[in-house]
């Protein structure tokens, strides 16, 4: 995983903030953070986690991709790939506006609720967690035990 660049993270966290007319502690309140917490991330003396980053980013009405590309956790390629679907789908001349905002609410939500998973399985590789073996990996099953799990 890439190093975090905190000082250009936090000197990019302030300027949001600022361009949101948001003060330290509003922010610091609207992300779930304390306020000191945040004064060290936006001096660059902490490194935010991606669920600290996430939260920020919602609070500041942006991506949670950018904060992550700004803090090295997520490459700019990466970014741009993820930026594909959202396009694709507000292109797509077969759907109304209603049903493209639905569809990207839904896709959102989902890449929200699989963003810390998607992180761990990067960071385990291809056995799972602390080295324990995936499904794939499991040992085959008897026909007994089959029968004992229905």
């Amino acid at each position: 995983m890439a190093s975090l660049n905190v000082g250009n993270l936090g000197e990019f966290l302030r300027e949001q903030r600022r361009n949101a007319k948001l003060s330290l502690r509003q922010l610091a309140e609207a992300a779930g953070v304390s306020n000191p917490y945040l004064s060290q991330i936006e001096r660059g003396l902490r490194k935010p986690s991606a669920e600290i980053l996430q939260q920020l980013a919602k609070a500041l009405r942006i991506s949670a991709e950018t904060l992550y590309v700004q803090a090295g956790i997520l490459d700019e390629r990466d970014r741009q790939d993820l930026l594909q679907v959202p396009a694709a789908i507000l292109a797509d001349p077969s759907m109304n506006e209603q049903q493209k905002q639905a569809l990207l609410q839904i896709y959102e939500s989902f890449r929200k609720e699989n963003a810390p998973q998607r992180a761990t399985a990067q960071d385990a590789g291809p056995t799972g967690p602390a080295g324990r073996a995936g499904p794939a990996d499991e040992e085959p099953r008897s026909p007994e035990h089959e029968q004992q799990a229905e």
